[in-house]
C-alpha cells in the first residue's frame, strides 16, 4: 500500500502559477504510474495529467496542454504538477493518484488508479 500526500495548493490570480507536489510513502515509488486529477464543485472528477513510472511518457488533458507540466523525482518519491497561466476554470480540488497502467489510453481513467491522496485546493481568482 502507498500513501500519497499533496501540497502546494492555494489562492492565485488568473495568469499566475502554482506547483503542486505529491509525496509517496513507499520506496517502491518507481513501481507506480502517477496521475493528477481534479474535481470542481458540482462536477465529476476529471483527468489532468499523468506520467509513466520511468518518466518516459507524459499525458495531458487538452484543457491544460501547454500550461501544465507533470514531472517526477523518483529519488524523492515525489511527483509534481507545475501549473502556469492559470485560469478561473482551473479552480478545483487537485488529487494525486498512483496505479499500474498498462496501456496509454488508460492513463486518463480514474478507475485505473488504486491509491489517492486527500486533495489540495487550488483557487484561481479572476
Amino acid at each position: 500500500q502507498v500513501q500519497l500526500v499533496e501540497s502546494g495548493g492555494g489562492l492565485v490570480q488568473a495568469g499566475g502559477s502554482l506547483r503542486l507536489s505529491c509525496a509517496a510513502s513507499r520506496h517502491t515509488f518507481t513501481s507506480y504510474d502517477m496521475g493528477w486529477f481534479r474535481q470542481a464543485p458540482g462536477k465529476e472528477r476529471e483527468f489532468v495529467a499523468a506520467i509513466s513510472r520511468s518518466a518516459g511518457n507524459t499525458y495531458y488533458a487538452d484543457s491544460v496542454k501547454g500550461r501544465f507540466t507533470i514531472s517526477r523525482d523518483n529519488a524523492k518519491n515525489t511527483v509534481y504538477l507545475q501549473m502556469n497561466s492559470l485560469k478561473p476554470e482551473d479552480t478545483a480540488v487537485y488529487y494525486c493518484a498512483a496505479g499500474a497502467i498498462y496501456h496509454s489510453s488508460h492513463y486518463s481513467r480514474a478507475l485505473n488508479y488504486g491509491y489517492w491522496g486527500q486533495g489540495t485546493q487550488v483557487t484561481v481568482s479572476s
